[in-house]
């Protein structure tokens, strides 16, 4: 027989023992997102480094962007213009600042056919001093045979000691070439078979 005092003590040991499970429950549950929180933590930490790290390294391999300088001048490069045995390179260069430029020459830059390598030329201008809005020509002769390309790569200045800003335009066209004239040529038209019976008075035939 169960007295009422064992009783009483059952169901406190009862309590206890549910009590205490569900502290172990909800301290389990604690661990577990702070467990979850510390990782997520982690995660995103080396997320934002990874990133950071990724852009700080692009930004040094990535040169730093050219300044957009004005033209001071546009050169107006014309079509090779062919002389004998040899090819005439020129242009036009106009001074399209507010300001006088001085010692001009252009940099034309000449690949050989041989083996593909590169000659820089410069020529000077005609007149090499330039007020606003003012035209000088530059021109020069080169053997064909030697040179497969030319191109205009700079515009010096010998009074700034520096290159000058511009830009290229289309300049003279070659002219077209004439053709020879066309002569008109008169064929014979050769005889056929047949014909040399034909009657003529130098081949006379006679008719049935």
């Amino acid at each position: 027989m169960i007295t009422p005092k064992l009783l009483n003590d059952s169901i406190e040991v009862h309590e206890a023992e549910r009590a205490s499970f569900g502290f172990r429950i909800a301290l389990g549950l604690l661990c577990a997102l702070l467990l979850s929180a510390t990782v997520f933590g982690g995660y995103m930490y080396l997320r934002k480094r990874h990133a950071t790290d990724t852009a700080a390294r692009v930004l040094a391999e990535t040169p730093p962007a050219k300044p957009v300088v004005p033209a001071r001048a546009q050169i107006f490069v014309d079509d090779a213009m062919p002389k004998g045995g040899q090819t005439i390179i020129g242009g036009t260069v106009e001074n399209i600042s507010g300001e006088q430029l001085s010692g001009l020459s252009v940099e034309i830059d000449l690949r050989k056919r041989k083996d593909g390598a590169t000659d820089i030329k410069n020529i000077s201008l005609e007149p090499s001093d330039l007020a606003p809005g003012q035209k000088g020509r530059y021109s020069f002769a080169i053997v064909s045979q030697d040179y497969s390309s030319a191109r205009v790569v700079g515009l010096k200045s010998s009074s700034l000691q520096a290159l000058v800003a511009f830009k290229t335009l289309p300049g003279a066209e070659r002219p077209l070439e004439k053709t020879p004239e066309g002569k008109t040529i008169m064929v014979g038209r050769p005889r056929g078979r047949g014909e040399e019976f034909l009657n003529t008075p130098d081949n006379p035939t006679r008719v049935p």
